[in-house]
């Protein structure tokens, strides 16, 4: 595979040079536009985020160079399963703007951390916020930065810690200078940008093959199925079914690095929108990501490593000019994911912990600096985890990214699914899952992953599964926990906290109406063969 670099023409450095200049405008505009700066707008944007910025930057937080990596490698391998990870994920979208929503909006809350230490007090908040500090460090920051380290290494073919260092100082500035409110702006504008750089790849590779029906017999008849049999070693259905959610509802429901757009809503009209427009942007993951695997399949059977799908393609189809714009698109999306990582990272230790323990009388320009000297230490702390990670060879980028969250998601999803359905959850059961619920998620998992590997020891379910399984055994350890606990402390809502919790409008249900039907006719689609 060779570099891109040595196909650079003036044309494509021209183009880099533009969208770096329109990048740092954008940015600069969002940040320094108006002279009132306050906290909120560095954290949270100034509540002033209409549904539109929120997909978008919600959708550009999801969409990490990984993913562009690890939805075409699996395209290229097994075909469309993998669409599973965003098109069964509206179910999860819809109980955030509904359920979940609401409830954080209601709160006036900035952080995760936050909203539960309303409810269980300040042990909770403090685990929490530890819990959220470490969970955006290692699987945002760190495994994020590697897999933008991975690309630019091999499309520029300079050293990985080079690519690395590169890549923070320039998404950091963002998170630096303007927060939340730079990082959404300049986030929509690199959206489009992917979207219509995605899209010109799947057209020269559909016209290259000879058009749809062609690439629809080009490849074995199940790469179309979504839902692949039990017997199936890499995606069975029942894991998807059991495992997915696990992970997806601490992924969109309770991640500060998801949520904040929508905490920095308008009004939760806008947000519940926003979240809704992310599972319309969702679907495009089949053409613009999916696609692009099956046809390099196709094109080109024997790769040496699926995980080069993507590179591959660009480089063997873009013409020149084009090139310069893929590099493009790849910083876009990288700056787009470490960006909002690093401010989630900088709103959750300056909010959970700064403020709350170690200076309560913060002013707000103590919080705006402590939340750029933790975007610094962020920076720093991703750049060697980045490089710790790429010494550890031949793991599948993806999965280990999956299987890392779905032993981190288990203590997380049990605890919030808990507070909001169950009244009786208490502050104990709630403390216990989120400490030794974690430590036995985590030593299940790193038992899994590098103890006893499942290429060498065959006792182990399906990662998805296993996930499911701690799942259901802290559920079930919670439960009783707070049905034994002798004095509970349980959270009791004021009586208008329920009455006054806002009702969806019709619109916001218009929209997840549609949503759903549209989905269920893709799965009935891509079921039939």
């Amino acid at each position: 595979m060779g570099n891109i670099i040595e196909r650079l023409t003036g044309l494509d450095y021209a183009i880099v040079a533009v969208y770096l200049i329109i990048l740092i405008v954008i940015g600069y505009r969002a940040s320094f536009g108006n002279k009132k700066k306050t906290d909120e707008t560095l954290f949270l944007a100034d509540k002033s985020l209409g549904w539109s910025s929120i997909g978008f930057n919600m959708w550009g937080t999801n969409v990490g160079p990984s993913m562009l990596l690890a939805f075409a490698s699996i395209g290229y391998s097994t075909g469309i399963v993998a669409v599973n990870f965003d098109w069964y994920a509206f179910v999860f979208l819809m109980l955030l703007a509904l359920v979940f929503a609401p409830r954080y909006l209601a709160a006036r809350v900035s952080t995760m951390p936050e909203f539960m230490g309303n409810r269980y007090g300040d042990s909770t908040r403090t685990i929490l916020a530890w819990y959220a500090l470490i969970k955006i460090l290692i699987s945002w920051l760190s495994l994020g930065l590697f897999a933008g380290g991975f690309l630019v290494r091999q499309i520029l073919g300079i050293p990985m810690w080079q690519s690395v260092i590169a890549l923070v100082s320039f998404a950091g500035l963002f998170a630096f200078a303007g927060g939340l409110k730079a990082i959404a702006k300049v986030n929509v504008f690199q959206m489009l940008l992917l979207i219509a750089v995605s899209l010109t790849l799947t057209i020269l590779g559909v016209n290259k093959v000879g058009g749809l029906s062609a690439v629809y017999h080009s490849v074995p008849a199940d790469y179309w199925n979504l839902v692949h049999p039990a017997s199936d070693p890499k995606y069975p259905w029942y894991a998807i079914l059991l495992g997915y959610p696990v992970a997806a509802v601490a992924f969109f429901c309770t991640d500060q690095a998801m949520v904040q757009s929508v905490l920095g809503a308008k009004n939760l009209e806008q947000g519940q929108l926003g979240v809704n427009f992310i599972g319309w942007l969702k679907i495009l993951s089949l053409p613009l990501f999916i696609l692009t695997g099956i046809l390099c399949y196709i094109l080109f059977p024997h790769l040496k490593d699926p995980a080069e799908a993507y590179m591959t393609m660009v480089t063997n189809l873009f013409p020149p000019g084009m090139n310069g714009l893929v590099i493009v698109v790849l910083i876009a999306v990288l700056v787009g994911t470490i960006g909002s990582s690093l401010n989630a990272l900088s709103t959750v230790f300056t909010t959970d912990v700064y403020a709350e323990s170690i200076n309560p009388n913060a002013t707000t320009a103590d919080k705006i600096r402590v939340g750029r000297i933790t975007v610094v230490v962020g920076c720093l702390f991703a750049i060697v985890m980045a490089l710790a990670i790429d010494s550890i060879k031949g793991l599948n980028l993806f999965d280990v990214f999956q299987s890392v969250l779905g032993f981190i998601a288990p203590p997380l999803s049990v605890v919030f699914l808990l507070t909001v359905f169950w009244k009786r959850t208490t502050r104990k059961a709630v403390n216990v899952t989120l400490s030794a619920g974690s430590a036995f998620s985590l030593l299940v998992g790193i038992t899994y992953l590098w103890v006893l590997p499942p290429s060498r020891y065959n006792f182990w379910p399906h990662y998805l599964l296993l996930s499911f399984l701690i799942f259901a055994f802290l559920l079930i350890v919670a439960v009783l926990i707070s049905l034994l606990d002798t004095s509970p402390e349980i959270y009791t809502p004021a009586e208008n906290e329920i009455r006054d919790l806002p009702k969806a409008t019709s619109r916001v249900k218009i929209a997840w109406i549609l949503l759903t039907i549209v989905m269920i006719g893709l799965y009935i689609i891509f079921n039939g063969h």
